[in-house]
């Protein structure tokens, strides 16, 4: 079964950060056979502490078991070699794939030595919500949203994302981001509750440790992501696709090879579009 079309924020944070990448990927569906380490690792610790925190979830009463941090370290070592055999995994200058593992585990240690998260309601949910623009409208897509996880009170729930990163986040980053908007907008329409949006940022440095910053939204919150989507919506309608290059975008980047190819169709307004690379027409 075909899933409903709708949009989600890997889409729309793709297409704000490079529209070329974004047509590349989610239009020409060119594929894909290297991953960048840093997202290899970033996908395995992911897995490994949903293991964790589904162990959690289950321990109910102090006669259940506890949790075993042995099958969240291979969890973790699994997920890292499903993602070797799906893709050839591009190491940095001074990395080696024993050093990047041992660079995971240690993340995972530090997640693991945290204070667990009470109550836990979801594990890896999937939710599907309307969104609205700022006029009241519905949007045509609804939003897809994959939260880590969700505990806490029912009348003031959290929501906690994973993220790995090689440096420490600001308060400021986390009031602006984008995926927690999402994730608020999603939760309050399932439950009709604004929750608490809580970064738990892995920092892969010399000793790693485990940051929490925590921000909230709201109703306006929510409409400007609508019209936000909208706005991306109706660009990826009219073909709008071009390269912003940054060393944080091209570094890694799996069609650097097509973006270098690309040029611009320059026919005259109305005519059907093509995008080229090395010389020839790629239908949209």
């Amino acid at each position: 079964m075909e899933p409903r079309p709708h949009v989600s924020y890997s889409a729309i944070q793709q297409y704000l950060r490079c529209p070329l990448q974004y047509y590349f990927q989610r239009v020409l569906k060119l594929p894909v056979d290297v991953v960048a380490s840093g997202l290899a690792l970033g996908g395995a610790v992911h897995a490994a502490l949903a293991v964790h925190h589904r162990q959690l979830q289950k321990q109910r009463s102090a006669q259940d078991p506890e949790p075993d941090p042995e099958a969240v370290r291979w969890a973790f070592l699994e997920a890292y070699e499903e993602r070797e055999n799906f893709a050839v995994i591009e190491y940095g200058s001074k990395e080696t794939r024993d050093k990047v593992i041992e660079q995971g585990m240690a993340l995972v240690e530090a997640y693991l030595a945290t204070e667990p998260p009470p109550s836990i309601r979801h594990v890896e949910r999937a939710l599907l919500t309307p969104l609205t623009n700022s006029a009241g409208e519905p949007l045509e897509k609804p939003l897809m949203t994959i939260v880590d996880l969700v505990y806490g009170p029912v009348e003031k729930p959290v929501v906690r994302e994973l993220k790995t990163s090689q440096r420490a986040y600001s308060q400021s980053e986390v009031d602006a981001a984008l995926q927690a908007t999402c994730y608020a907008s999603a939760l309050h329409e399932t439950i009709g509750v604004w929750p608490v949006v809580e970064y738990a940022v892995l920092t892969k440095t010399k000793t790693p440790r485990a940051q929490l910053l925590t921000t909230t939204r709201g109703s306006g919150h929510a409409a400007r992501l609508g019209d936000l989507v909208e706005s991306v919506e109706r660009a990826v309608a009219a073909k709008i696709f071009f390269p912003i290059e940054s060393p944080m975008n091209c570094a890694g980047c799996p069609y650097r090879a097509e973006c270098l190819d690309w040029r611009p169709d320059r026919r005259s307004a109305g005519a059907p579009e093509a995008h080229r690379l090395n010389g020839e027409a790629l239908p949209c």
